[in-house]
């Protein structure tokens, strides 16, 4: 259909990666973290010499964990969503309901975007450091804003595919979530994850 080749569909491609590298810096924060952890304990444990300042790296790695996978979420429909009303509606009635949902959405990821920065903004001119180790603040804290930024353009992306979809019910679905069950939500998750090439038996 000649409509899946629109702005609208190749905006969205072009914002995937980004989401997909965002929530893969997440994943290696988790996972550095966790390794931390453990020669904390042995370090701890074993040496007797445990690693300075490791609260303070506790601390500063949440923000990465916390949001920078949320954009990527939104996209696959992977966060927590009231399904339980919106299931029971189709067509101009649905896409009416996930557009009001999103306006909210923007307006509260926007307010975010806005305290977040002036809260890195103080940080930075003040030099704000962490009790312990005194490790800088500010790198930390610059990833809530831009985290949240990457996530505003998503919803941005499900406003415009929903508003598409309430003004024509029967175009091909771009940029919005499309309510799946279970094994068909994780069935996606691995196509995604193994890619395309992956993904074909």
């Amino acid at each position: 259909m000649a409509d899946n080749a629109g702005t609208l569909a190749r905006i969205d491609r072009l914002a995937a990666p980004i989401e997909n590298f965002a929530n893969l810096l997440a994943g290696l924060a988790i996972l550095a973290l966790m390794m931390l952890g453990v020669t904390q304990i042995v370090m701890r444990s074993v040496f007797n010499s445990p690693i300075s300042g490791y609260i303070d790296l506790v601390e500063l790695s949440m923000a990465s964990m916390a949001f920078l996978g949320a954009a990527y979420c939104q996209r696959l429909g992977a966060h927590i969503r009231m399904e339980i009303f919106i299931g029971r509606l189709s067509g101009r009635a649905l896409w009416l309901v996930e557009a009001f949902a999103t306006l909210v959405a923007i307006f509260i990821i926007g307010m975010l975007i806005y305290y977040s920065w002036g809260h890195f903004m103080r940080s930075y001119t003040m030099g704000d450091t962490t009790m312990d180790a005194e490790l800088p603040v500010w790198p930390s804290k610059l990833l809530v804003p831009l985290a949240f930024g990457i996530w505003f353009v998503r919803l941005l992306l499900q406003l415009a595919g929903s508003i598409r979809l309430l003004i024509n019910p029967d175009l091909v679905p771009e940029a919005v979530v499309i309510m799946k069950d279970v094994a068909e939500q994780a069935q996606d998750e691995i196509h995604e994850a193994m890619g395309d090439e992956g993904a074909r038996p």
